[in-house]
């Protein structure tokens, strides 16, 4: 009898992980897919994709064509300029931010960390008419510091960098006041180094979030010496390449390379950061 309960419970067991892994597979292909789909007509000729079939002879034309006929060079160039930049200004205002609401005493402090956390109730598209008329009357439409300056910093990354603060020892705080270490060293030499993987986590997160901006350079820049690729990408449709799927679906995978870098190498290092944490 006992037997006959365990086979029971072990075939039970066995179908639900069989059906985890199923819906998982399932899960796994309807995102792929889309992805797949696009990379493989990028290879086929725009004839072939007008007439919606999938069959052809593959080759590099629409690759070749992307970086002769259109300027997606210069797009990508605009978006790494840029993309590194708000990267590197966001890594260091949120931490230095998060580092005060953390080891500062200061009148108001937690209310104004409050206020902070209130602003990420706001969506972007509500910032938007505020932003372009500041950014207006301060002439920096079409230029590369109208895609930097509002993007600075954000809560988020000031709240997940806090988070990641508030695990720093108060004993190694106390030692570092005995040895003399002022803010700026202990931020540097002690609070950065601990944060590691949240701060890689917190780059990675800026990065793609200023790769895949779409609406804000729609409407405050207006050449192609200042696009990036997501508005550049827009503006092929309303050129004379609008009708060349294949020119198009090749820009698109082009696009993309960066971002699956970026998440691959992210991926890396934060599991790099769990197991040497794991060790210590």
């Amino acid at each position: 009898m006992e037997n006959t309960m365990a086979t029971q419970a072990l075939i039970r067991h066995r179908i639900g992980i069989g059906f985890r892994y199923l819906l998982l597979i399932t899960l796994t292909l309807v995102i792929i897919l889309p992805f797949v789909l696009g990379l493989w007509t990028s290879f086929l000729p725009t004839t072939t994709i007008a007439k919606g079939s999938l069959s052809g002879t593959l080759s590099w034309q629409n690759y070749q064509d992307a970086f002769t006929k259109t300027p997606i060079l210069r797009y990508l160039f605009n978006s790494l300029v840029i993309s590194i930049i708000q990267m590197i200004a966001h890594l260091f205002f949120a931490s230095i931010a998060a580092y005060a609401f953390v080891f500062l005493e200061f009148k108001y402090r937690d209310a104004l960390f409050y206020l902070v956390l209130a602003t990420m109730m706001l969506p972007f598209e509500a910032e938007v008419i505020p932003n372009f008329h500041t950014v207006r009357a301060m002439h920096l439409l079409n230029h590369y510091a109208v895609m930097v300056i509002p993007f600075l910093t954000s809560a988020f990354g000031i709240f997940m960098l806090r988070q990641a603060f508030l695990q720093i020892p108060r004993d190694l705080k106390e030692a570092a006041d005995v040895d003399g270490l002022s803010h700026w060293q202990f931020y540097c030499r002690v609070a950065l180094p601990y944060s590691r993987i949240s701060l890689l986590t917190l780059a990675a997160y800026s990065f793609l979030g200023s790769w895949n901006q779409y609406l804000w350079p729609m409407l405050t820049t207006f050449s192609n010496r200042l696009r990036p690729v997501q508005d550049g990408l827009r503006q092929l449709h309303s050129e004379e390449t609008a009708t060349n799927w294949g020119l198009v679906q090749a820009s698109a995978a082009i696009v993309v390379i960066p971002t699956l870098i970026v998440l691959f190498w992210g991926q890396h290092y934060f599991k790099s950061g769990l197991n040497e944490d794991s060790v210590k």
